[in-house]
């Protein structure tokens, strides 16, 4: 046993480091390590059982609907109900699934080509449901400024088919909450179920507004919101595996249910995505928030948000770096001047001990750099922005990334489903992942990939990553 603990440690050197609040993507720490050793104790003590069937293990079901009740709580739903998922994504995904079933529950309709209204801000996993179930999304622009949806471009593209309206608080790339208030009364105005994305927010917002933030309002309390998402394993700092889709009432959670007694078998009865999964997340999740306490969150919540307007004014402060919007939570977004380039900000932020998300262009958004705060980085702000004028001044004096303007345009040109596996081993070499997706070592330096991924079409884009991610994830 101890030989092999030993060689996970071991595989773990390689990984970023989940606390210590250097990693500004992907992981969320409190800082509080009495409640990390109650949530992997939980782990470890719900590791064998089976969220399946809620009455062979009764206590998942008391877990579930004491955290389920906490979020509505939370978000003003006296009357809501919900249901603990893996994650935003599946989140996000069982309630587009819910709108294209149910209707508006209580005159459920069916509709043979449905569509859901999004910002263009909205998650990734909206794009994804949209690929799973066959509903269309309808994408509308954000003003370049405020980063948010106009609700009346909103309402001008729902039609008769249109089953989901989507705002988010707060969205992912800028951090900015869309107003909810108005886009949810142009669903409501049209029959049409709201989803707010708070999967961010929705934790750490309400207790926002309790310390005395102004918070815009995107609960339950607006009416026309129908379902809400919100993710535990991001700023409730429990660990991995944990978020809430709430709906408004039960009618509107019916079809998010699914059962088929079409087989010998058992009657499988889901209400996620997935039949059979483990409890550990969820009594982690319930462990974790009941030794925090609402005391602990509104703490927890200003610290971090209090770390984030410190950073986004020191870093606006950088030369060479530009605050694109003020936080409203605790996601900062930046973007360098014409001296350098935020892939080669971010390498050397790693250099540095700093992991910082490059996000691509986008339209007619150029790429911009990704900071998630957490309570535990509001300790070494000094640190994270000693760090970031370093990297900016060793960033400018690399100058960015070129790309050969006839590789740019060869990338341009291409049609991604016209090309054969020789053909993407062929890019997959040009841009730099040759080599790792055959060894599965990553280069030191990813700006010269990230250039190349940022002039290519978005539609080559994906194909490339699609055919570098099944190489990766290969046998040796």
């Amino acid at each position: 046993m101890t030989d092999v603990l030993a060689r996970l440690r071991a595989l773990q050197e390689g990984d970023l480091p989940t606390h210590g609040g250097s990693t500004l993507a992907y992981v969320y720490d409190s800082g509080l390590a009495e409640a990390d050793e109650i949530g992997r104790a939980a782990l470890a003590q719900y590791g064998a059982t089976n969220g399946l069937d809620p009455t062979v293990f009764p206590s998942l079901r008391t877990l579930e609907n004491d955290l389920v009740g906490w979020a509505a709580r939370l978000l003003n739903g006296p009357t809501a109900v919900g249901t603990v998922t893996s994650g935003g994504t599946e989140s996000v995904l069982l309630a587009v699934q819910a709108a294209r079933d149910g209707g508006r529950a209580a005159a459920p309709r069916s509709v043979a080509s449905p569509n859901m209204v999004i910002p263009a801000t909205a998650h990734a996993a909206f794009h994804k449901a949209a690929h799973y179930f066959g509903v269309r999304a309808i994408v509308v622009d954000v003003d370049p400024v405020t980063f948010t949806p106009d609700p009346a471009d909103m309402a001008a593209a729902i039609d008769d088919n249109t089953v989901l309206v989507v705002a988010s608080a707060p969205s992912y790339a800028h951090g900015v909450v869309d107003p909810v208030r108005e886009i949810a009364a142009v669903a409501a105005d049209r029959g049409i179920r709201c989803h707010v994305d708070a999967c961010i927010g929705g934790w750490i917002l309400p207790y926002l507004r309790r310390d005395g933030v102004a918070v815009p309002d995107f609960g339950f309390a607006v009416p026309g919101v129908t379902s809400i998402s919100v993710d535990l394993h991001k700023y409730a700092y429990t660990p991995k595996g944990a978020s809430i889709l709430l709906h408004r009432d039960a009618a509107f959670r019916r079809a998010q249910f699914f059962a088929s007694a079409a087989w010998p078998g058992y009657t499988m009865l889901n209400s996620t995505m997935q039949s059979t999964k483990s409890g550990a997340p969820l009594a982690a999740a319930w462990a974790v928030i009941h030794h925090i306490g609402d005391e602990g969150y509104q703490r927890l919540a200003r610290v971090a948000y209090d770390a984030t307007q410190d950073l986004a004014k020191r870093a606006d402060d950088i030369d060479g770096l530009t605050l694109l919007t003020t936080p409203a939570t605790t996601l900062v977004a930046l973007r360098t001047n014409a001296r350098a380039d935020v892939f080669t900000l971010a390498d050397e932020m790693a250099t540095r001990g700093w992991f910082v998300q490059p996000q691509l262009s986008f339209r007619d958004q150029p790429p911009s750099l990704h900071l998630t705060v957490s309570a535990a980085t509001a300790q070494r702000l000094d640190a994270l922005t000693e760090a970031l004028t370093t990297a900016t001044q060793a960033a400018q004096a690399s100058g960015p990334v070129q790309v050969s303007p006839d590789l740019a345009a060869a990338a341009t040109a291409l049609d991604p489903s016209t090309l054969d596996e020789a053909a993407f081993d062929g890019l997959l070499t040009i841009a730099g992942l040759g080599d790792t997706a055959a060894t599965g070592t990553l280069p030191t330096r990813m700006a010269p990939v990230n250039a190349l991924l940022d002039v290519a079409p978005p539609a080559l884009r994906e194909a490339l990553l699609i055919a570098f991610l099944d190489r990766l994830m290969r046998p040796a």
